[in-house]
């Protein structure tokens, strides 16, 4: 009995396979590159060679594009980030009060007391708290992004960024090179930068108490780490599967919601991923609502439907 959760978002697509356990037994992390539709099925494909559609007792969705994943896939649950990535924290560790998660385009903060989520936010428009950040100055100064925590630990004088605006965070990385400053400095300035932006901006004076989760893609950073920790006092813990953990908590609560209805699943199998998917756009004028309608097919199948609030198309 094998669950799948899907995590669609505006940098990756993930994958988890989990079993009756609540352990990942397989994971994909793919870049979605502005084609979550065709990431998505690249998923379905690799894991097909793995598994067959009766393993599969149910199916979870999550992340920006949960309902295109969900009608694709033919999900049991659709969720939103808040949820499974809570869900996934306080499967590992029911002692986490604190996620703190750092993905690609946006970042959010989630308290959690006595197993319930007590309060959360997201990051407004800035990215200078994202890992898109991360991504432009490592190309920018020449390395891997993967490498940028390596070189922040080597600092021993961390030189200061500006960290309220992307744009003026580069800038000020700019004038550091020019003055002469080493290049681990300026690395470890740039994360203790970001992890300021993160505090002021996402989590904006909320009460942030151990034991205290990082996940998401950036938590790979440890620099990004060690900065979360000197700002904060005390241990950040990163997860095994750190950059899976919203598909991980869509895969608990579609077991979840298979044990408490012992329903069949509606998981349309590992094949979608070579079925033709396409989308319609068109705006509906038969009110004044003018709604813009997003419909999603397979051949001339309709899978899905978006945006029309009267429900007319779906």
């Amino acid at each position: 009995m094998l669950y799948l959760g899907i995590d669609v978002g505006s940098v990756s697509t993930n994958l988890v396979i989990m079993n009756q356990d609540n352990q990942i037994v397989d994971q994909l992390y793919l870049k979605t590159r502005g084609a979550p539709i065709e990431a998505l099925k690249e998923g379905l494909r690799l894991l097909s060679d793995r598994y067959s559609d009766d393993d599969i007792w149910g199916v979870g969705a999550t992340g920006s594009g949960r309902s295109l994943a969900g009608a694709i896939v033919g999900s049991d649950v659709v969720k939103n980030e808040i949820t499974t990535h809570a869900v996934a924290a306080s499967t590992i560790d029911p002692a986490i009060r604190t996620v703190l998660e750092i993905g690609g385009q946006d970042s959010k903060i989630i308290l959690i007391r006595d197993g319930v989520i007590s309060d959360f936010a997201m990051n407004t428009v800035c990215a200078a708290g994202t890992g898109s950040f991360l991504d432009r100055q490592a190309e920018r100064l020449g390395f891997k992004v993967e490498e940028l925590g390596q070189i922040a630990l080597k600092s021993k004088n961390p030189v200061a960024i500006a960290g309220r605006c992307a744009v003026f965070s580069e800038s000020d990385i700019i004038h550091k090179q020019q003055l002469g400053c080493r290049i681990e400095d300026i690395v470890a300035g740039m994360s203790k930068a970001l992890v300021r932006n993160y505090l002021s901006n996402v989590a904006k004076g909320k009460p942030i108490k151990p034991k205290v989760c990082f996940q998401g893609g950036v938590a790979a950073n440890l620099g990004i780490k060690r900065a979360f920790e000197e700002e904060l006092g005390c241990e950040v813990f990163v997860p095994e599967y750190y950059n899976v953990m919203g598909a991980y908590g869509a895969a608990i609560l579609a077991k979840e919601k298979f044990e408490q209805t012992k329903e069949k699943t509606g998981f349309r199998g590992f094949a979608t991923g070579n079925e033709e998917i396409s989308t319609d756009h068109f705006v509906c004028r038969d009110c004044d609502n003018h709604c813009e309608v997003t419909i999603i097919k397979s051949g001339n199948k309709q899978l899905g439907c978006f945006s029309d609030r009267c429900g007319k198309y779906q």
